[in-house]
């Protein structure tokens, strides 16, 4: 089995990697390529991803390169973990919308339709590269915004899923409030990624004993702490939101927050650059304590998960992934893309049934599928209209004049990835 990262001189990657090794009964890789243009980085963490592989008796090989179709060539699963324009832009992602009091964020808002804009037809580029070299391929999904990047490639033709450590990262911390077995806690999951709640926490599977209520009822405080959202407020949704809810539910508070600290953009590339001084470290041979603080945590156990269920392996039978809609939530257009659990095989996910939605819920989604769709469209076909479009119907944004002023800054920021403006 052979599998390619794009983007794998990331320093999320030794998080992968470890997966990798101690799942490998899960996932058998006979290679694994890590690809990425940025030949210092990779050269450190392709490194350590050897050392970490020696150490826990991996026998597979690790191969890297900056050349994607070489890279991808044979590949069973391409995963894609890429980020166009660094923690740079990134930075500039979370700064420029808080100059019009809306949240800078590198995933929603302003800032995630910046992400998309540059990122898109970068990973079709990579998506053609892919289908050229092995059409039977599947391609795993974990570049924000994943929503939106899934959709594009399923509306390619690809054979996508899109993956986001949101849900897995709930799945542990609930089996540690109940004291269970992980593997035993089913997630009532629905949403669009980055915008999803819990409307259910079910022991054994989806159709066991829902004891979301008891979680709440004895947990709710460190529930809502996580959350960074008032206990509260827990209470009167009756279901757990996922922390992005945050920035929509609490909006003023959080821009008040993000004006008078470091960005998280910030944040992160400190902790890159050291992360990278320890990557080099040629007697470090498993992931540092550190990168646990860099985020994405649980992505590499999620990661193997899927990849195994796709290519027939040992995977769990219901994941939460980012697939087609096809009728799962019945207002929504079948090609929309949605994040719920979902029966995985070789032949894709099938979303399961979710029960009726509670309008504030529903209402939102609707309203951020809107967006996705206006914000696929200016990716795919660019244009400062279309740019103005998407920024007027997101629900953080919806004024007229902060739409006109954040479509000039996002392209300001923006000119040197768009090659259509």
């Amino acid at each position: 089995m052979k599998l390619a990262v794009v983007g794998g001189g990331s320093t999320y990657t030794p998080e992968l990697i470890d997966g990798f090794a101690r799942l490998r009964d899960t996932l058998p890789i006979e290679e694994l390529v890590l690809v990425d243009p940025a030949a210092d980085r990779l050269e450190l963490v392709g490194g350590l991803a050897r050392r970490i592989f020696a150490k826990q008796g991996h026998p597979g090989r690790i191969v890297t390169t900056g050349d994607v179709d070489a890279g991808v060539a044979g590949a069973d699963a391409v995963l894609l973990q890429l980020r166009v324009g660094g923690q740079a832009a990134r930075q500039q992602d979370e700064t420029w919308p808080l100059e019009c009091g809306c949240v800078g964020q590198e995933t929603t808002g302003a800032g995630g339709l910046a992400k998309a804009l540059r990122t898109v037809p970068v990973v079709l580029d990579i998506a053609e590269r892919v289908r050229r070299a092995n059409p039977d391929a599947w391609i795993i999904d974990f570049t924000n915004p994943v929503g939106i990047v899934t959709r594009a490639l399923l509306h390619a033709g690809h054979k996508a899923v899109g993956l986001c450590n949101v849900a897995i990262g709930f799945q542990r911390k609930f089996a540690a409030h109940l004291d269970a077995d992980p593997a035993q806690v089913h997630l009532d999951h629905v949403g669009l990624n980055h915008l999803t709640w819990e409307l259910g926490v079910r022991l054994g599977g989806p159709d066991g004993e829902n004891v979301l209520p008891k979680l709440l009822a004895d947990h709710g405080d460190a529930v809502a702490d996580d959350l960074r959202m008032p206990r509260s407020l827990v209470d009167r949704l009756g279901v757990v939101p996922s922390y992005y809810l945050r920035y929509y539910y609490q909006h003023d508070e959080v821009v008040r927050e993000l004006a008078t600290k470091p960005s998280r953009a910030a944040e992160v590339a400190a902790m890159e650059k050291r992360l990278l001084e320890m990557y080099g470290d040629p007697s470090l041979d498993e992931k540092p304590e550190l990168l646990a603080k860099r985020g994405g945590a649980f992505y590499s156990e999620a990661a193997v998960d899927l990849a195994a269920s796709l290519l027939g392996g040992g995977g769990s039978p219901y994941q939460v992934v980012n697939t087609y809609n096809n009728g799962t939530l019945p207002f929504l257009p079948d090609d929309a893309v949605i994040e719920v659990q979902a029966a995985v095989g070789r032949d894709g996910a099938a979303p399961l049934a979710v029960p009726a939605l509670d309008p504030l819920f529903a209402g939102l989604i609707a309203s951020v599928t809107a967006y996705e769709d206006l914000a696929l469209a200016a990716a795919l076909h660019g244009g400062r209209e279309r740019v103005f479009r998407a920024l007027l119907a997101h629900p953080l944004i919806g004024q007229y004049a902060y739409a006109d002023q954040l479509t000039d800054k996002l392209l300001a920021h923006n000119r040197e990835h768009l090659a259509w403006a």
